[in-house]
């Protein structure tokens, strides 16, 4: 599967990953630590490392070869401000995927999240061939909520305790995306 790089309206390159962005993953996990803790799990010190980091790209590509993953980073000025991730891919009948995202806090409310989401969305239909995404977000997460919203994600539900986020189960509202009504390729 080839993914191509796009660049955003701002200049922001949205690509995929690559063994070279361990140390510029590095040091955007470790620069934002504090302003996304309340939205994800509890993270081991090993995380915030470069090397961490690396195993971690590691897993993300092979599951990439394996067509069950797709994650972009999003650079601006070669450094990473953010990430965007197809995961759980499921082909056949159900043609599905998870989305998850997030943006830099210095890099807040420039729509590069919203820009990022629209492009993958059609990455996922036109070169990935999905049918349907999914996304939750936390009942409080209005921005992210928003970002989903204007992307054409619909609330379908509340899952009670999906997610241990920062410590806790955690309640989240369940989104999705149908990106198009056609038969699933074959």
């Amino acid at each position: 599967m080839i993914i191509p790089e796009e660049v955003l309206p701002d200049g922001t390159r949205l690509r995929l990953v690559s063994l070279d962005d361990a140390e510029a993953l590095h040091r955007a996990y470790a620069a934002n630590r504090d302003h996304l803790a309340p939205w994800e799990p509890r993270r081991p010190e090993s995380f915030f490392t470069v090397e961490g980091q690396a195993a971690r790209i590691r897993e993300q590509l092979k599951q990439f070869a394996e067509q069950r993953a797709v994650p972009w980073v999003l650079e601006s000025d070669g450094a990473v401000i953010g990430t965007i991730t197809l995961s759980g891919m499921v082909f056949g009948p159900f043609c599905s995927a998870y989305l998850g995202y997030w943006v830099a806090a210095d890099q807040q409310n420039r729509g590069l999240a919203g820009a990022g989401v629209a492009s993958v969305c059609r990455a996922a239909r036109d070169i990935i061939g999905l049918h349907r995404i999914e996304a939750t977000t936390l009942p409080d997460n209005a921005p992210s909520q928003r970002v989903l919203s204007k992307n054409g994600f619909e609330p379908i539900g509340m899952a009670p305790r999906y997610l241990h986020i920062n410590g806790e189960w955690r309640d989240h509202r369940l989104f999705q995306r149908i990106l198009h009504d056609g038969p699933p390729p074959n």
